[in-house]
């Protein structure tokens, strides 16, 4: 599997490009905020065509950039589709202020194709990913996993040596407990398994389970 990674100049979003290889169709996670032209660059650098694009959760950091590739379908939990029709009132009233210059031209998407449950598998781009629901961050918020590379994205639910905030609208302590309980066990994903977040550097699972101060001890 090929992973790039573009960062949004507005907050450090990292923005996933998922691809069997080179010269082929790709996915778009979390296209943030101003993430156009440098995502173009990269699209074009490895000749990659985009087909579908992932949301781990519907915060407008990771969303904003939706509209710079028109027409795709966005796949995202059911559960923070709503917020593709207002990322700024979603946000609560002080982030929306915050924001308000970067929701002035948002324009939803055309193409939403939600799924729901808890575990949902996805083929899109000739890459098998897992859509694994972890609210707390949000109601929605998802992990897309790679199994066959060893890989998840984790959005805002987990980041090298911290979780997400659940102060946010939508956010919630005891969900985003027993999130981070089903990340602190190897049952369901492997220590070995690379983790990307939303933001900030990757890291490990066994890295986080033996440091992270969120997971110790759950």
């Amino acid at each position: 599997m090929l992973l790039l990674t573009v960062v949004a100049p507005v907050l450090g979003t990292n923005c996933y490009v998922v691809a069997a290889a080179a010269g082929r169709e790709c996915v778009v996670v979390d296209p943030g905020i101003g993430v156009g032209e440098q995502l173009a660059k990269v699209l074009a650098e490895h000749e990659l065509t985009p087909v579908a694009v992932l949301v781990t959760h519907g915060h407008l950091d990771h969303t904003h950039g939706l509209t710079e590739l028109p027409g795709l379908p966005v796949h995202l939990h059911e559960r923070d589709a709503y917020r593709l029709a207002d990322p700024l009132g979603s946000l609560g009233p002080q982030l929306s202020a915050q924001f308000a210059q970067f929701g002035a031209a948002w324009t939803p998407p055309s193409d939403v194709r939600t799924f729901d449950g808890a575990d949902t598998e996805l083929d899109l781009a000739g890459v098998g990913l897992r859509a694994i629901h972890a609210p707390g961050h949000t109601e929605g918020s998802t992990l897309y996993h790679a199994p066959a590379d060893g890989v998840v994205l984790t959005g805002d639910v987990l980041f090298a040596g911290t979780v997400g905030r659940t102060d946010l609208p939508g956010g919630d302590d005891a969900l985003m407990r027993a999130t981070l309980t089903r990340l602190a066990s190897d049952d369901e994903l492997p220590g070995l398994t690379i983790v990307r977040p939303g933001h900030g550097p990757a890291s490990t699972l066994d890295r986080e389970r033996a440091s992270n101060p969120y997971l110790r001890g759950l």
